[in-house]
């Protein structure tokens, strides 16, 4: 599944595509998605200019003139494809790649008055797109319940302090709960509390003053170094290797079952259990 740091790639990319853009209309070759789409709810966009593209945990948003918004969740397989001027297509994230098989998962195709497009592919189909008219200042649902962004000054060792007081959950479990930050998901769990030492089934209310510190500063960390190594590679999407640069190649414990550890002083095997249904992956002697 995207997580924060792919979301935000995507953002940028589709900032340097799709800024300024008009609509000129919306093929829906399938709205069964996530929750189903209105077709004629989104023939208010025809017309319409892409003002602005920001990302909030692993929503993008894209503000569209007269008020209006386009909430876009990736769910586990959405992805965006563009499609220039020469009918050459582009990926927009390093986490897919340029496959010969994608036409038949295109669930939706944003057609521009300049001859440009933008595809929404989906192979499972739990991603979402919702149209917002915020002039009837409609609130957004999903944002409610949302905690502090991880890159945020105000996602610091003050405020995890105060969250993590009386609760008795798994550090994991937590660090993966939206409201107490937002978008951070399995795999960047599982880096960030390897790179602080910390095993993952430890509770909360165990967890000290030195800790907490250091999962504010690694979850910074890793974050921008994930986001700064897709980035430099957005030049790049259009040969679909999808393998410069990547983060993905650099992981220290996910995915690496029965692998070495990653730190040079260890020689120790990494193991995979499950956490709240989810793989977690662990070294036992360099995590306590």
């Amino acid at each position: 599944m995207p997580e924060l740091p792919e979301v935000e790639v995507v953002k940028r990319s589709l900032e340097k595509k799709i800024i300024n853009l008009i609509i000129k209309k919306v093929k829906i070759n399938d709205g069964n998605l996530r929750y189903k789409i209105n077709k004629l709810h989104l023939a208010k966009l025809y017309g319409k200019k892409v003002i602005k593209i920001t990302r909030r945990s692993k929503f993008l948003i894209l503000e569209i003139e007269n008020d209006m918004v386009l909430l876009i969740h990736l769910g586990m397989t959405g992805k965006f494809f563009f499609v220039n001027k020469n009918n050459k297509k582009f990926k927009t994230s390093f986490y897919y790649n340029l496959g010969f098989k994608d036409q038949k998962h295109d669930r939706l195709i944003f057609y521009f008055t300049d001859k440009q497009k933008l595809i929404y592919n989906d192979v499972r189909k739990f991603g979402f797109i919702k149209l917002y008219d915020l002039s009837n200042s409609q609130e957004i649902s999903h944002f409610k319940s949302l905690g502090p962004e991880p890159l945020e000054k105000n996602f610091n060792s003050k405020y995890l302090k105060e969250y993590f007081f009386g609760r008795n959950r798994t550090i994991k479990d937590i660090l993966m709960d939206q409201k107490c930050v937002s978008g951070l998901g399995n795999i960047y769990v599982n880096e960030i509390l390897f790179l602080c030492g910390i095993r993952p089934t430890r509770k909360t209310k165990v967890i000290n003053n030195s800790e907490i510190n250091k999962i504010i500063k690694n979850t910074k960390k890793i974050l921008k170094k994930s986001i700064r190594l897709g980035g430099s590679s957005i030049k790049d999407f259009s040969s679909g290797d999808g393998k410069k640069g990547l983060f993905q190649q650099r992981f220290n414990v996910y995915g690496r079952n029965n692998e070495k550890c990653s730190n040079i002083d260890c020689n120790n095997i990494i193991i995979r259990t499950v956490i709240s249904n989810r793989a977690t992956f662990i070294c036992k002697r360099c995590q306590k």
